[in-house]
């Protein structure tokens, strides 16, 4: 996929976003729209990934999703990038549908390994699939995406410790660092002091970025890459904005998980042009 534009790409995700939030009145378009500069990056360049979709994914990159409330940019970019078809973004969060509220392996929706409903579980599943790879020789990455608020549930650092214990050196694990939550900035909630210290002193290497950059997370995400197998797992800070892209959205809780009304909408979408992909 080198010939796509993914900024272009990008800005119809974002559109995709806001409309599915917006159409059931009920979603996560915050984090989503912060988040949507690094998942197009890594399924449309990053990761290297087989057609269709195999549950087990021997011999490809695989990526796990965390912090799960943003499923609205990981629905739209896996339709987008052909694990299922874009028209059936407009069914996220129906009775029935496929793409529901949080992300679930019941509906057996192509692209999804995990359910990741309840947050601070996916860093335990990457690491163990990550080792899974390692112990039958297969020399693929595993990537996992995760709040910066979800790393206030304890289970994380059992998983943190356990990865770097065991060298699982074929992991990637990225965190958005946007420092807000659903009650408000995480500084007041409950602060995380240095995510980038606590990683390293638990034996991980670091590595930050702009996730809001395409350039720049693309330029990082292949430092990763190239630093895997090095006998650590590597965590990358990401800064991001939430609500990037739409200009009363951003950087406030306040759009964690509300929908826009249909005059907000229409103010979204004047700010995002529409791409030669086009709307579902």
């Amino acid at each position: 996929m080198s010939n796509i534009n993914l900024k272009e790409v990008a800005t119809q995700v974002r559109r995709d976003i806001v409309r599915m939030v917006h159409k059931v009145q009920s979603g996560h378009p915050g984090g989503s729209l912060g988040c949507t500069d690094f998942l197009t990056a890594l399924y449309f360049s990053v990761m290297d990934r087989k057609p269709g979709f195999d549950m087990d994914g021997v011999g490809e990159d695989i990526f796990f999703l965390s912090n799960g409330h943003i499923s609205p940019v990981f629905y739209s970019v896996l339709a987008r990038s052909g694990y299922f078809p874009v028209s059936e973004l407009g069914t996220f969060r129906h009775i029935n549908s496929r793409l529901q509220g949080h992300p679930a392996t019941h509906e057996h929706l192509p692209g999804v390994r995990i359910a990741s409903g309840s947050l601070g579980q996916g860093l335990s599943v990457a690491a163990g699939a990550a080792l899974a790879k390692k112990m039958n020789g297969d020399n693929h990455i595993v990537y996992t995406l995760h709040g910066d608020g979800e790393l206030q549930e304890g289970q994380n650092w059992e998983a943190i410790m356990f990865a770097a214990h065991h060298k699982i050196d074929n992991l990637i694990a990225t965190i958005d660092f946007n420092g807000q939550q659903i009650d408000g900035p995480t500084k007041m909630v409950m602060d995380l002091g240095s995510i980038k210290e606590k990683f390293q002193a638990f034996g991980w290497l670091v590595m930050e970025m702009d996730g809001n950059d395409m350039d720049e997370v693309l330029k990082v995400m292949a430092e990763a890459k190239a630093a895997t197998g090095m006998g650590r797992p590597v965590c990358i800070v990401m800064t991001t904005i939430m609500g990037k892209g739409i200009s009363f959205m951003e950087g406030t809780h306040e759009w964690h998980g509300i929908a826009p009304s249909d005059k907000q909408l229409e103010e979204a979408l004047s700010q995002l042009p529409v791409s030669s992909f086009g709307d579902y």
